[in-house]
């Protein structure tokens, strides 16, 4: 399991969580990365960016961006992606 820090508090979390299984006290939580303001903003302040997803799509566009902490999911499937050949073949 890959894992990447939780803003700047201090942990680590999964970098793809199945929803209820992470404490997001304190994070950002967005329904999709279209909000980059938001989320440069929250990384900025060492705040954690989380994004629920739904698809591989949807978590590889949120992952590809540095500032997000985590993508939580609903399905178990999701939580085997290999993003690594998703991105680089």
């Amino acid at each position: 399991m890959r894992e990447r820090w939780f803003g700047a508090s201090g942990r680590k979390v999964p970098e793809i969580a199945l929803e209820g299984t992470v404490d997001l006290e304190g994070a950002l939580v967005l329904d999709d990365v279209s909000d980059l303001g938001a989320i440069h903003e929250a990384h900025r302040a060492g705040r954690p960016v989380v994004v629920r997803a739904s698809s591989a799509e949807q978590i590889h566009a949120a992952l590809s961006l540095g500032a997000v902490s985590c993508a939580v999911v609903r399905d178990e499937a999701l939580l085997t992606l290999n993003l690594a050949e998703m991105t680089y073949g």
